[in-house]
């Protein structure tokens, strides 16, 4: 357990690093704009986290500051994901579920992912809508 603390402060800071290299890319102004809409998200994903890095094999309490890093990590990759699809989206001006499966494309796991749960969304919707029919037809009758 003691041995867990210095690679997750090594992994913490080295994180910083890459995160801050990113955002030296950017403007002064963009960059303080950017550090604060990251501190509003913090936090977010973390219960969510918690759960897939213990399933994964981690700790079944990982350090705050593991969560934090892994929550700083996808967030970055969200939001680069959505920038590239914007861009790929940007000669119709709507962005699709096509425009992330584009991009997925050559990744076979990312896209039998995204497959998947497009799949399951749609089930989903018709579930929901062959609820509220079911229900409409039950408040009829009384």
């Amino acid at each position: 357990m003691a041995g867990t603390a210095p690679a997750s402060s090594s992994i913490n800071n080295a994180g910083e690093g890459a995160t801050g290299g990113s955002k030296s890319k950017l403007g002064h102004g963009q960059q303080s704009a950017d550090t604060s809409s990251l501190k509003r998200k913090r936090g977010l994903f973390s219960k969510d986290l918690r759960l897939m890095m213990y399933g994964f094999g981690d700790d079944p309490d990982p350090m705050q500051e593991t969560v934090l890093l892994m929550e700083d990590i996808l967030i970055d990759y969200i939001t680069d994901t959505v920038h590239k699809a914007q861009d790929v989206a940007s000669r119709r001006g709507k962005l699709t579920t096509e425009d992330i499966m584009f991009l997925v494309r050559k990744d076979a796991r990312k896209f039998a992912r995204v497959k998947e749960l497009l799949a399951m969304n749609e089930e989903l919707k018709r579930a929901r809508k062959a609820f509220e029919v079911d229900e409409d037809k039950l408040a009829n009758d009384y």
